[in-house]
């Protein structure tokens, strides 16, 4: 081949907050061997990276930047498992713009070198969204036509100051609520005051990134679009008048946070009607969470609580993977975080955990060999 959801609508908008500060680090040195190849000394053939190469499909990680830096074990899983990296936190406007007009670049351009270093390509996350702002936004008396100005020169300075170095951005992200009525922000609702719509402020946004980075394929991302329903198809119905007005949208993200509670979407077909439009599509924060075991103190391990439930994550896993491959213009699936030891899910979802490919001592679990083998049989 290859060739009730709306519970977690609150808790997913803050869904990277709960994070460590970053820091800047050094990249990594190259393999010793002069005669090996780039990474030949630290990739294997049954790594997940090698395995999606086969199979002509980017697999990527949301990155730590603390971690990255801090801790070699999580490093190394990085930088020889994933052929994509994603910034966790250190693009969002909070972190690049702490005080107004003074720039904070160097965590994401420490991300960056470190892939540039391993031949890894870069998603950047996010542009625009209505959480992690900083507080002399949302807590300056602005005009409303001084908030578009500030978005317009927010979006083209980080565009500009990246470009040619992102392959995919996450332009804005999730801008609709779960019942498939827009989201009301900051922004959406000064566009709304000076009279202009909403595809209007989402198209400004968009050609804004075009303009500062023209290489750069551009996303609309957001949660529970992997099911059908009022969110998915508001979403389908509004990025088909993006791209009536000629807007430069050239993705759509599907995050792919799923709880085995809820029962596994209709995936492949939501991909594949948004890919029917002439749009990239991809997997861009997967994780597969659900009830896990209590230790006497009262801390909760990774473990599922109910091993049914863990078999069918290890298969969700697998199908998540599947439903990508299926579709052609599936090119790229991202895991949100390494392992359950950084996971945010614990922090936003009492009782819940065991959501990634690696344990809490950062070994791989039966999800990674699942993805290996759906790796295999599509190359």
């Amino acid at each position: 081949m290859r060739a009730s959801r709306p519970l977690i609508a609150g808790v997913l908008a803050l869904a990277s907050v709960a994070v460590l500060p970053t820091a800047a680090f050094a990249a990594p040195a190259p393999p010793a061997n002069p005669n090996a190849s780039e990474h030949s000394a630290v990739i294997g053939e049954n790594s997940l990276r090698a395995l999606a190469d086969e199979a002509g499909i980017k697999v990527g990680v949301a990155v730590n930047t603390d971690l990255l830096a801090g801790n070699g074990k999580y490093r190394n899983i990085v930088n020889t498992q994933f052929s994509s990296v994603t910034a966790e936190n250190v693009m969002k406007w909070e972190t690049l713009e702490p005080a107004q007009r003074v720039y904070n670049w160097a965590p994401a351009e420490a991300l960056i070198a470190n892939a540039e270093a391993n031949g890894q390509v870069v998603r950047g996350h996010t542009l625009v969204w209505h959480n992690q702002l900083p507080t002399w936004l949302t807590s300056g008396n602005f005009s409303p036509a001084e908030l578009r100005s500030l978005l317009e020169n927010h979006v083209k300075t980080v565009a500009a100051h990246f470009a040619g170095r992102i392959q995919q951005w996450d332009v804005v992200n999730e801008i609709f609520n779960d019942d498939g009525t827009f989201r009301q922000t900051i922004f959406s609702q000064a566009y709304a005051a000076l009279g202009l719509s909403a595809e209007q402020y989402i198209g400004d946004v968009f050609r804004w990134a075009h303009e500062a980075d023209p290489s750069a394929l551009l996303f609309y991302n957001d949660y529970n679009l992997e099911f059908t329903g009022p969110k998915s198809n508001a979403a389908y119905a509004f990025v088909q008048k993006l791209l009536a007005a000629g807007v430069p949208i050239q993705g759509v993200g599907f995050q792919g946070h799923l709880d085995t509670q809820y029962g596994f979407p209709d995936l492949q077909n939501n991909l594949q009607r948004f890919a029917d439009l002439g749009l990239q599509v991809a997997l861009t924060e997967v994780d597969i969470r659900t009830f896990v075991t209590q230790k006497n103190n009262g801390t909760y391990t990774d473990t599922p609580a109910d091993p049914a439930e863990g078999a069918q994550q290890v298969d969700w896993w697998a199908g998540t993977l599947e439903a990508c491959l299926a579709v052609e213009a599936c090119t790229s699936y991202t895991v949100w975080g390494v392992s359950d030891a950084n996971s945010w899910i614990p922090g936003f979802f009492t009782g819940q955990g065991a959501g990634l490919l690696f344990d809490m001592h950062n070994n791989p679990k039966p999800q990674c060999d699942a993805l290996r083998e759906v790796l295999r049989n599509a190359a």
